[in-house]
């Protein structure tokens, strides 16, 4: 399989898998046009549409994709319905696309029913977590995002984070506020930094990394307790969460 990211809008990456035989599975069309484009210069033959949350700027080109190739199957979650999907997932549900096996995975927060599909090394999270960051709660609560973000991080080191926008530098920019003197986040800042510079892409990411620079998935981390509030040692890291995620909000 080949992994393939097309811009869309300011800063939304739609994610493309295709196999050798040029089939392709589109995860999250926001728009049509920059995929029809790419279809077109790479012969692809579209067979699914992936879509994890029914926000415009990720359903938006279903209809012309369907109604340019009315043999694609698209999936998502009940919120997508009205959206385009035709089979709707569920929690814990296990689909072959492309003879990869998807596991559909409930990931609440950044909207009611927002899903996450994973088939090894791939995970395409829309807008539950970025790198070094995660979604923000237009609809959730924060307890529901930790425990998505606890379901992610329980995948394999090895897993590829595939999330929906560039946002990897201003989450970076945030947390180096919060840590400044945190060498891994600091480092890789930098380099971020050095990439953006370039125009070059951050994504994807590599759970293993995120767990060293995403402090999101830190919230058992003595030196992030210290350093952000204290009083908030002895809390539930759901709390520790949603305070780090307010002074996201505002920064």
């Amino acid at each position: 399989m080949n992994l393939n990211s097309i811009p869309a809008f300011e800063d939304n990456y739609i994610w493309v898998l295709n196999n050798e035989d040029g089939q392709c599975l589109i995860v999250d069309p926001g728009e049509a046009e920059p995929v029809l484009h790419a279809i077109e210069e790479n012969q692809w033959q579209p067979v699914a549409i992936l879509l994890t949350h029914h926000h415009h700027d990720h359903i938006g080109g279903v209809k012309a994709l369907v109604t340019r190739f009315p043999d694609i199957v698209v999936y998502g979650p009940e919120e997508t319905r009205s959206k385009g999907a035709q089979v709707i997932v569920n929690e814990g549900e296990k689909f072959n696309i492309l003879g990869c096996e998807f596991l559909a995975l409930a990931t609440p927060g950044h909207t009611l029913g927002h899903f996450s599909y994973f088939s090894f090394p791939y995970l395409f999270c829309g807008d539950t977590m970025f790198s070094a960051g995660c979604g923000r709660l237009f609809e959730g609560t924060p307890t529901q995002m930790y425990q998505s973000l606890q379901k992610i991080n329980a995948l394999p080191d090895e897993t590829l984070i595939c999330c929906a926008h560039e946002y990897t530098l201003s989450n970076l920019k945030f947390l180096v506020a919060i840590l400044p003197d945190d060498p891994v986040l600091t480092q890789y800042y930098r380099e971020v930094n050095e990439l953006r510079a370039k125009n070059q892409k951050t994504l994807p990411s590599i759970l293993k990394k995120e767990r060293q620079i995403n402090l999101y998935l830190r919230m058992e981390d003595d030196d992030l307790i210290n350093k952000i509030n204290p009083d908030l040692r002895l809390s539930p890291p759901e709390e520790r969460f949603a305070w780090l995620r307010s002074k996201k909000d505002n920064f």
